[in-house]
């Protein structure tokens, strides 16, 4: 009998994508997370977190764009909602 050692992981962004770290911290770690072969990994968008979905975003100086950041873990295969 073989044992499943996957992870099923749910973040939850609530901070908005700019002015403080942890949606962008959230995005490292989903990004982090999903390199697992077998791990699956999803992420939630919850209030001044959508903003980290806006197309077309003016990344403030000494920030990543976190719509790029977004959009490179959903092409690893994390489930994003908003």
């Amino acid at each position: 009998m073989s044992e499943d050692t996957s992870q099923r992981t749910l973040i939850i962004l609530n901070d908005p994508p700019y002015g403080t770290e942890r949606s962008y911290n959230g995005l490292r770690l989903a990004t982090a997370l999903s390199k697992g072969e077998t791990d699956e990994v999803k992420l939630f968008l919850i209030g001044d977190a959508v903003s980290c979905a806006k197309s077309g975003q003016k990344t403030p100086t000494g920030f990543y764009n976190l719509e790029r950041m977004l959009k490179n873990v959903s092409q690893q295969g994390v489930d994003v909602a908003t």
